[in-house]
């Protein structure tokens, strides 16, 4: 496999050396926490403050939404993100 663990980030993007989350996962979850005013602020937000294509931001948050450390570090933000996910592919 090239570097990429099972849920598909390369091993450094959401784990400490500890087993917890990662400061990146930790800025993915807060960033999901904010509101955002208009269009392309969040977009803006993501290569600003986090140095990360949305592409890749979004595939680590996914990633983030199965992972149980994850969920015990912001239970509000990721069932909310979790509800959001299953509604659209319920709508598929």
């Amino acid at each position: 496999m090239d570097g990429m663990t099972d849920d598909g980030l390369s091993g450094g993007d959401h784990l400490s050396a500890e087993d917890g989350l990662s400061a990146r996962a930790e800025a993915v979850l807060a960033l999901e926490r904010r509101n955002w005013a208009g269009p392309g602020a969040k977009e803006r937000a993501i290569r600003e403050e986090l140095g990360l294509a949305p592409v890749r931001y979004y595939q680590i948050l996914n990633a983030l939404l199965d992972d149980a450390r994850a969920l015990a570090h912001d239970p509000v933000t990721v069932n909310r993100l979790r509800r959001v996910r299953e509604a659209r592919r319920a709508e598929r």
